[in-house]
């Protein structure tokens, strides 16, 4: 690292000269009370573009095709015969 970073982390954060304090400024000016653009930007997390849509919709198929899947091989494994028989000798 360049000493001149050393000696400016050092100091501490350097001081406005007009003396405004962001942070001082947020801090009292709080949440407003009312936001003029919060019922036009409502639709975005209700209804079909909920969070949960939006998650749900990105693999339409994969429920119904993990049943499917999962069945198939249920029934693979209980009612089909393996016809091949490796390691066993029949003469």
């Amino acid at each position: 690292m360049f000493a001149t970073r050393v000696l400016r982390a050092a100091r501490g954060p350097k001081a406005s000269i007009t003396g405004f304090n962001m942070r001082a400024f947020k801090e009292a000016a709080g949440q407003p009370r009312y936001d003029p653009w919060e019922q036009a930007e409502a639709w975005r997390y209700t209804g079909t573009f909920s969070r949960w849509k939006r998650f749900n919709s990105t693999l339409p198929g994969l429920g119904i095709a993990s049943v499917a899947f999962a069945g198939y091989c249920a029934y693979e494994h209980f009612f089909m015969e393996d016809e091949h028989h490796h390691g066993e000798e029949h003469h």
